[in-house]
């Protein structure tokens, strides 16, 4: 088996979500993830290894990683702690909106409807923050 490379990384506040996904792609992990062996391919443990890790904290590393973050935060463009420190991390980050993303099936629905376009984000360069609605992908920052 070969080395997985991840490119997703799925916030704690949709959990569930990045665990199905984790579960199905060897390029996507979440806080706590032990690793795991998908289509023959090794993912290794996420270096985030709880999914209580504060945001100043798992930010930076995740960027510095060059993975694309995914969360739920319907309100991004007012939290302007965690824009900074993506900004200042040339992170990249696509965040599913309110009401498309009030449970874990809104959230799984509005991620797959998206995707394609979500994973055309991951080869651009950071930083950079969007949000994902059912019907939409908009640049906020």
């Amino acid at each position: 088996m070969k080395p997985a490379t991840v490119r997703f990384y799925f916030d704690a506040d949709i959990l569930g979500v990045g665990k199905i996904v984790a579960g199905l792609r060897p390029d996507s992990t979440y806080p706590g993830d032990p690793g795991e062996a998908i289509h023959k391919q090794v993912r290794p443990a996420c270096p985030i290894t709880t999914p209580r890790t504060k945001d100043p904290i798992w930010i930076p590393v995740v960027s510095q990683l060059g993975w694309l973050i995914v969360t739920r935060d319907h309100n991004i463009a007012q939290h302007q702690a965690e824009l900074d420190a993506v900004i200042a991390n040339h992170g990249r980050m696509v965040a599913l909106a309110a009401d498309d993303a009030k449970n874990s099936w809104l959230q799984l629905e509005t991620l797959m409807i998206q995707w394609r376009k979500i994973v055309e984000l991951t080869d651009l360069a950071g930083p950079f923050i969007y949000t994902a609605a059912r019907t939409t992908l908009k640049k906020v920052a």
